[in-house]
């Protein structure tokens, strides 16, 4: 499913044939493959217990699965978990500091934790880069969320790290880090650094990404390039504002995916894009027949997260809206 290309290069994170069952008898993980490519921005997305943080969990080392393997950067994570750890970083979502250190030292710890020879002007660039450097001698009891967040990215960074997990990077954070913190995700890819993310706010993965993983009751039901995605699931939508309100969408309009809104003033119609250049006309035409006239109408690209509700939904086996 997500194989590199023949004759390209290996897959820096490979996961095979991946589960997790818990004690109580809770299967979180139901066989996931999963491959990773070197460079990439990867978003993982799904429902809150689909399986995300489990997953991401036992490729950082954190739960130990049930069966199959994690290889990080050619390093199986439970035979080789020295080598395979130093590869990656996590920046978990909950906040968990050392509250009395100061960031310097928690940030240089880090460093050390992981085997690595001291390099103070490494940790300067990236608290620099973080804006974090003015902040460098103050306890993290002191720092505001925000700068509490940008602290636990340069701790995950601070062992030069060549995978980067994001758990929900952005929860609860100002607009403003929102930006800061993509346009450094944007520089650490530029210099090599494989991204894998999750988050609730879609339109970050839709903006960020370069492929999407859905996952869903512990299966990974979709991995796809992000504008293949899009091209093949997206389609687009046509919105009518009608003159007069319609109760119900009529009988002859039978033939099209049509949703009626707003106590009936608005009428819906998705599309993909093929149709676009017979759907319509035929519709629009239809509708003037049937003497239902509308004052506007505006076409729009359905987004990730319309892709995503779909196929959640069609994957619990409820219909798509």
């Amino acid at each position: 499913m997500s194989a590199p290309a023949a004759g390209g290069p290996p897959p820096i994170l490979c996961v095979r044939n991946l589960t997790k069952t818990y004690a109580s008898g809770l299967q979180a993980l139901k066989r996931i493959d999963l491959q990773i490519r070197r460079g990439e921005i990867f978003a993982l997305l799904g429902p809150n217990g689909a399986g995300k943080t489990t997953l991401i969990s036992i490729i950082c080392g954190i739960v130990t699965p049930t069966s199959g393997t994690v290889l990080a950067d050619g390093h199986d994570i439970v035979r080789d978990y020295r080598a395979a750890r130093s590869r990656i970083g996590l920046v978990p979502q909950e906040l968990s500091t050392y509250a009395f250190e100061s960031v310097w030292a928690t940030v240089t710890f880090s460093r050390g934790l992981y085997g690595r020879a001291p390099d103070p002007a490494f940790v300067e660039k990236v608290l620099r880069d973080l804006s974090l450097w003015d902040k460098r001698k103050a306890r993290i009891m002191t720092l505001s969320g925000g700068m509490k967040r940008r602290v636990m990215i340069a701790k995950a960074l601070a062992h030069e790290p060549q995978i980067l997990f994001l758990d929900e990077p952005t929860a609860g954070v100002d607009v403003e880090l929102r930006r800061d913190m993509w346009d450094l995700v944007r520089g650490l890819q530029a210099s090599g650094v494989t991204i894998i993310l999750t988050t609730h706010y879609i339109h970050e993965a839709e903006e960020m990404a370069d492929r999407v993983g859905v996952i869903n009751q512990g299966e990974l039901i979709l991995v796809q390039d992000k504008a293949q995605l899009m091209k093949k699931l997206g389609g687009r939508q046509l919105t009518l504002h009608l003159r007069e309100p319609l109760a119900s969408v009529p009988a002859q309009l039978g033939g099209w995916r049509l949703e009626l809104k707003e106590d009936g003033r608005l009428l819906e119609y998705r599309f993909e894009q093929e149709e676009e250049g017979t759907g319509v006309p035929a519709l629009l035409g239809r509708l003037g027949e049937l003497g239902i006239a509308f004052k506007d109408l505006n076409t729009s690209q359905l987004s990730l997260e319309d892709i995503f509700v779909r196929l959640v939904q069609a994957d619990r086996g409820a219909p798509s809206p």
